[in-house]
This record gives C-alpha cells, sequence and structure tokens, in this order.
C-alpha cells in the first residue's frame, strides 16, 4: 500500500512540473519544490522573471493557486516565487533554452556548443548536454557534450547535479533536451587538500636552514 502512496505523490509532482512549465515558460521556469506542511502544501518555484508569476495585485499568482487546488487535489497549496541568481546555472531553464534554440532553426551541435560554453563561462564545476531524436537525418541518434566534472550516480549526484529536461518539436519529430549542471559551490566528495601541520612546517624549516649552513661552510 505504501509503494502505490509514493507512486501517487510522484505522478502528481511530474504533473505539477509539466504544468508549471507551459503556464510560466515566459518567466523563464526553473523547476520547483514541494514540502509539506501543518498549514498545507508550500510549493517553491524558481524563476527567472518572479514580477510575471505575482502580476498586479497579485493576481496570477492566486489564479493559478486556485488552479492548482482544482487540478492538483493537493490540500492547502502556497505558491511561493523565488528568483533565479544566476539564470545560466539553472539547467531546468538552459535546457528550455537550448531546446527552443533548436525549434528557431539552429544547427544542434551549434547550439548544444554554445550552451556548454555559456554555461562553462558562469564558473560550472561540469556540464553534460545530451539531444536525443532525429536530429539529422531520418535516424535517431543521440549527441552528447560534457566539460569539466560530472558525477552521474548515486547519493552524491543527486546532491550536486542540477538536472533539467525539455523537448524541442521540429519538422523531423521532437528531439529531447537534457542538461546536467554541478555548479561552482558544489561540495565534490573526491576533493583533497594538503595542510601544512606544525611539525612538517619546523622539519622543513630544519632542513632548509641545514642546506643554507652547509652552502655558507663551502
Amino acid at each position: 500500500m505504501i509503494e502505490k502512496i509514493f507512486v501517487k505523490e510522484g505522478i502528481k509532482k511530474v504533473r505539477m512540473n509539466e504544468y508549471f512549465g507551459k503556464e510560466l515558460e515566459r518567466a523563464g521556469y526553473g523547476g520547483m519544490e514541494i514540502k509539506r506542511t501543518p498549514m498545507g502544501t508550500q510549493i517553491t518555484v524558481s524563476v527567472e522573471k518572479p514580477g510575471m508569476i505575482i502580476g498586479k495585485d497579485g493576481r496570477r499568482i492566486k489564479r493559478l493557486t486556485e488552479d492548482i487546488n482544482r487540478r492538483q487535489e493537493l490540500d492547502n497549496p502556497q505558491i511561493d516565487v523565488q528568483p533565479i541568481e544566476v539564470p545560466d546555472l539553472s539547467a531546468p531553464l538552459m535546457a528550455n533554452r537550448l531546446a527552443k534554440l533548436i525549434e528557431r532553426g539552429w544547427h544542434f551541435r551549434r547550439a548544444g556548443r554554445s550552451t556548454l560554453q555559456r554555461i562553462m563561462d558562469k564558473g560550472a564545476l561540469g556540464c553534460e548536454i545530451t539531444m536525443s531524436g532525429k536530429i539529422k537525418g531520418p535516424r535517431s541518434r543521440m549527441e552528447k557534450m560534457i566539460d569539466g566534472y560530472i558525477k552521474h550516480c548515486g547519493a552524491v549526484a543527486e546532491e550536486i547535479v542540477d538536472h533539467g529536461y525539455a523537448i524541442a518539436k521540429v519538422k523531423s519529430g521532437v528531439i529531447g533536451v537534457s542538461v546536467w549542471i554541478v555548479k561552482p559551490d558544489a561540495k565534490r566528495p573526491d576533493t583533497f587538500r594538503i595542510i601544512a601541520t606544525d611539525k612538517n612546517v619546523n622539519e622543513e624549516e630544519e632542513r632548509i636552514e641545514g642546506e643554507e649552513g652547509k652552502e655558507k661552510e663551502e
């Protein structure tokens, strides 16, 4: 029974993500987060342009809240709008931008390389972009572009890697676009640094003094 509850909640989250992606596309939708509270359901939406969601006197956000309450069957939903500090480091937003470039007629390699370079120029530790579908010719294929450090699996990947997915609709069919970004402030588990202790410093100073003394004697 508990498995069915998790599946049901997961389906609700996917539907809400698709709903926000369509409704808030012009505002630069960059993902959402749902938290259960004693007062109801807290929905935190990250966007590039918060003013377009709130609207005049908060009318639009009220309409969105009422629509979610009617369609998604959530307990007392409350929407909190948060601005995206660095839009070029938001994986969902960059995936959507890349899909739009492909729809406008950009060559998929040119669009992908441009997006990858833009992300890395903002200080990202790593980025991976994949495009799959009929990107060139009648047969389906996949194009992958990687730069920097990327973690693909494990709990660490869920913590430090931001993932975004979008769909580009072209004449030949549908192209799926996925973007993975490791942000500059991410804590990599395999990094290390050497810290000099007092003992090591003293030994190094004694070694240098000994070498200088030998040179003076000679």
